[in-house]
């Protein structure tokens, strides 16, 4: 029988998939009566975030598009320079554009989602990109490209839901990539790093705060990850 606990966080969960599910119907009736003149493209990305939380509210880090500023501050270190990038639950590929306008070359982006839906609209939106489904947890268990040829990983999935042990396999399978100067930036919510310093201190890894912006829903702070220094 079940505990307690266990049944007070299933209620919980049902209990805000049901009011996401709400929100859901309110968008499509809401797009509905305005038409697609009236709420332009937001709509068409909403929708997608939506149908994919109420599927799997754990596996979709937000119900809404990362926005600009967001996508501006994850992506301020990265440029033309930095070579091939990966990016982890873009979503609808707000920060994608977001790469691209850095000068990033679309050719040069490997797109790893999981949901359906996005991975469609992605392969539709940037078609010079490499769009793969699958589970950022398996990066480790296929050869996407030669070891540490890789100069940034941007990951846009929501780890604070995720156990540690698939944190650390997508960190892993990351950093297999990545080159020796290179960096995986993430968005968090919470108020600090959403990868536990345990974990960090396991993989030999740092973490940097590059900033925090309040105009995104919700507000987000960015880090960065790099492999620590050899002490010589």
């Amino acid at each position: 029988m079940p505990s307690i606990k266990v049944i007070k966080t299933q209620y919980r969960a049902e209990k805000r998939k049901m009011y996401y599910m709400e929100i859901y119907r309110e968008t499509l009736a809401a797009g509905s009566q305005t038409g697609r003149k009236g709420l332009g493209g937001k709509l068409s990305d909403l929708l997608p975030f939506l149908r994919e939380f109420v599927r799997d509210p754990r596996g979709v880090a937000s119900i809404a598009p990362s926005g600009r500023a967001l996508a501006s501050l994850i992506t301020q270190e990265i440029s033309f320079r930095t070579g091939p990038v990966i990016e982890l639950g873009p979503g609808t590929g707000a920060i994608t554009h977001a790469l691209i306008a850095r000068g990033v070359r679309e050719r040069d982006l490997t797109l790893v989602e999981y949901g359906s839906d996005f991975a469609r609209l992605l392969q539709m939106r940037f078609p010079q990109a490499r769009v793969l489904w699958m589970d950022a947890a398996a990066l480790d268990r296929h050869v996407l490209f030669p070891n540490g040829s890789v100069g940034a990983v941007v990951c846009g999935l929501g780890l604070l839901n995720m156990d540690e042990r698939k944190v650390a396999a997508i960190l892993h399978g990351a950093f297999r990539y990545l080159r020796p100067d290179g960096a995986f930036f993430l968005y968090t919510y919470g108020k600090r790093c959403s990868v536990p310093e345990p974990l960090l201190d396991a993989l030999g890894l740092q973490a940097t705060r590059i900033g925090r912006t309040i105009r995104n829903i919700p507000p987000a702070g960015v880090y960065r990850l790099s492999r620590r220094p050899f002490a010589g």
